[in-house]
């Protein structure tokens, strides 16, 4: 069942097999693929329907790759495109980037490798027009990626436990909410609150370390005494 957050993307390509295997590995990750196997439908398709973004090949029957990518540019200029091709040489590739193409991955690739390519090219897209990246937080000088478990603050790099990391995530994700030990306790580890349990106290403490943060005059992670804890709105 898709949800608000499933990804939609075209993929042209004529190998009916390599469309059928990115659709399977892809959809467990929330995108759904939708699949062209000749140029002109293709086009059709991303011209005429809403996708996130466009897998594309080269060599295809009909229109040839780098015609459609020069009429999407043309008509989508936001629309990522990705080529994937079995064409190996560098001009090749030199030619779909300086055409507009957002990124090349040859046909050696691991499905693995074309996940992460194509939730970069996402990724810069949502950037440039200004929109939210859910696996990206940034508040207060702060910058998380959850996806790469990277963290910095004002620029620079934060080295943060797992279990900071995951705090700061969640506090980060709802400002303004105040987050009791329990409900903290129970999404990092699993497991209940007992009253007594210092775990969340001192990892908060450590964390507050690593922001430069006064635990009486905080800028980020706020104590709510007999409540919990919260990221100052």
């Amino acid at each position: 069942m898709e949800n608000e957050t499933t990804l939609h993307v075209l993929m042209i390509d004529d190998d009916k097999g390599l469309c059928s295997l990115i659709m399977d590995y892809l959809a467990p990750y929330d995108i759904r693929v939708s699949c062209a196997t000749d140029g002109k439908s293709g086009v059709e398709m991303a011209l005429q329907k809403n996708h996130d973004a466009v897998l594309l090949d080269m060599m295809l029957p009909g229109i040839d790759g780098l015609a459609i990518l020069r009429r999407l540019r043309a008509e989508k200029p936001s629309l990522p495109v990705v080529i994937i091709s079995s064409q190996t040489d560098v001009s090749d590739r030199i030619i779909g980037l300086e055409m507009g193409a957002d990124d090349y991955v040859p046909k050696t690739f691991a499905p693995r490798e074309l996940l992460a390519r194509l939730r970069a090219v996402l990724r810069r897209s949502r950037a440039r027009q200004g929109e939210a990246d859910p696996e990206i937080l940034s508040r207060h000088g702060i910058l998380l990626d959850t996806l790469r478990m990277e963290a910095s603050l004002d620029g620079a790099p934060l080295h943060l436990g797992t279990i900071e990391f995951k705090l700061l995530s969640i506090l980060m994700s709802q400002p303004g909410r105040i987050f009791s030990r329990e409900q903290l306790m129970d999404a990092i580890a699993g497991r209940e609150y007992d009253g007594l349990d210092r775990t969340i106290d001192m990892h908060i403490s450590a964390l507050r370390r690593k922001l430069g943060d006064s635990p009486r005059n905080p800028s980020h992670v706020r104590t709510i005494r007999g409540s919990g804890y919260m990221f100052i709105k």
